[in-house]
């Protein structure tokens, strides 16, 4: 119980590296926070930055995600035991709470979509691939970041179910609740969407037009 609560600290503050903050502050002399939508993520800094600082702070979102819930190898669970899951599960969600509420940032972050399918990427990676071919598929045809994540969020619980035929209530749940976390911190972007007013992104140019 000490080493889950240890590891599940290590997952937060690991989630908590404000890649988009540091980045920005550092090679720019700006906080990506007070631009744009400011939100301390690749979304953001793409719009703001561009590409340039936008992909290493993807990566580093996706990777801070990853190496969290990889963390569960250290506590001596077998592997594809139902307490391994439930740690992974729970490693996941302190990973994403430390993007959300960063302590080394103010507890001011980001939506956590990029930690989160890193994150997702250590529990099931077969479904989270097709999820990121769903989101190259609308982010490429629409242009629209948001849509592309809650479309990818939303397909994660289908490919889960319905494609691999889990029938795990834990995994079937979680999936679940990775779809209705992503519909919820983009609930504004809904609203935009519904308006005609979602800012577009143009992978091809700095900024869009």
């Amino acid at each position: 119980m000490v080493l889950n609560l240890f590891l599940l600290v290590i997952a937060y503050l690991l989630g908590s590296i404000p890649s988009a903050v540091w980045i920005g502050r550092h090679f720019y002399g700006i906080d990506v926070r007070e631009y744009g939508s400011h939100n301390a993520g690749a979304t953001n800094t793409l719009r703001v930055l561009g590409r340039r600082a936008a992909l290493p702070v993807f990566l580093l979102d996706v990777f801070k995600g990853f190496a969290a819930v990889m963390l569960s190898h250290l506590s001596g669970y077998e592997a594809g035991s139902d307490a391994m899951f439930n740690l992974k599960v729970a490693l996941v969600a302190a990973a994403v709470i430390g993007h959300i509420l960063p302590i080394f940032a103010g507890f001011k972050g980001g939506k956590g979509v990029a930690t989160l399918a890193g994150a997702t990427l250590g529990v099931y990676p077969s479904a989270v691939l097709l999820c990121l071919l769903v989101f190259i598929i609308i982010l490429a045809t629409t242009h629209y970041v948001s849509l592309g994540s809650m479309s990818a969020g939303v397909a994660f619980p289908i490919f889960v179910i319905g494609l691999f035929g889990e029938r795990s209530t834990t995994l079937i749940v979680f999936s679940c609740v990775i779809a209705v976390l992503l519909l919820f911190t983009h609930r504004k972007n809904i609203k935009r969407l519904l308006n005609g007013t979602e800012s577009k992104i143009y992978l091809s140019k700095k900024k869009e037009p």
